[in-house]
C-alpha cells in the first residue's frame, strides 16, 4: 500500500489533500513528527493528528523522529493514531517501548536510519507490527533514494513473511518497484504526490505499482 505523507503539503490546509487522498482510496496517512533535536526540523504535533482523525476511517500512523519518543506516545494515541513508529537510535529499550504501545492498544513500529544495521531490531522482530526502513536520511522531503538500504528490507523479509516493512524516502515510479521486489509492502510517499499535476492522479499511479 501507499502511505501518503503530509509533510510536503501546505500545513495551513492539510485537510484538503488528505480528503483527496482518502477519496482516491488511500488507507494509510503518514505523519512525520520531528522535534528539532533528533532531526533539525520541527514539524507537527498531536493536534494535527487529532484534526485529521476526524476525516474518516483509515490507518493514521505517527512516525516519531524524536528523542524520548515514549514521552509522546500517550498524546498521539489519544489523538487517534492507530500505529506509532519510534526510532531504534532514540532508545535503548525498544522492547519495553513496544510493549508500552501494545498496552495502549496501538500498533508498534520501529524505524532504522540508513546507517543503522537491521540487527538493531532482529531480536524484537517477532513482536513488532512494522519496521520502517529509511531510504533517505530523516529530516527533509525530496531527497534521493538510497538503494543500499534495501539489503535491510531483504533481510527483514527473510526473518518474517507477514511483517509490515515500510520504506520511507525517495519513493516514486522508479524506486517503488525496486523496493517492492526487495520485500517492502508499505511505501511512504510525499514529494511525488505534492509535486504532481493532481494528488489523486499521482496516488493512483503509484498505487497501481503496488500490485
Amino acid at each position: 500500500m501507499i502511505a501518503p505523507s503530509v509533510l510536503s503539503f501546505d500545513h495551513s490546509d492539510l485537510a484538503t489533500p488528505v480528503k483527496e487522498l482518502l477519496n482516491a482510496g488511500a488507507g494509510v496517512i503518514h505523519l512525520d513528527v520531528m522535534d528539532g533535536q533528533f532531526v533539525p526540523p520541527i514539524t507537527i504535533g498531536d493536534g494535527v493528528a487529532k484534526g485529521l482523525r476526524r476525516l474518516g476511517d483509515f490507518t493514521l500512523e505517527a512516525h516519531l523522529m524524536t528523542l524520548t519518543p515514549e514521552a509522546h506516545f500517550e498524546a498521539f494515541a489519544k489523538a487517534g493514531c492507530n500505529r506509532i513508529i519510534f526510532h531504534s537510535e532514540a532508545t535503548s529499550h525498544a522492547h519495553r517501548l513496544t510493549q508500552t504501545l501494545h498496552s495502549m492498544g496501538v500498533q508498534a513500529g520501529v524505524a532504522v536510519n540508513p546507517a543503522t544495521p537491521v540487527a538493531m531490531v532482529e531480536e524484537i522482530v517477532d513482536i513488532l507490527d512494522e519496521v520502517l526502513v529509511m531510504t533517505v536520511n530523516p529530516g527533509w522531503g525530496g531527497q534521493t533514494f538510497i538503494s543500499e538500504a534495501l539489503h535491510k528490507v531483504k533481510r527483514l523479509r527473510s526473518l518474517r513473511s507477514d511483517l509490515i516493512i515500510e520504506v520511507d524516502g525517495g519513493i516514486d515510479e522508479k524506486t517503488l518497484p525496486v523496493a517492492r521486489e526487495a520485500g517492502a509492502n508499505l511505501f511512504v510517499v510525499g514529494s511525488r504526490l505534492a509535486n504532481g499535476k493532481s494528488i489523486a492522479e499521482a496516488y493512483n499511479t503509484l498505487a497501481a505499482l503496488c500490485g
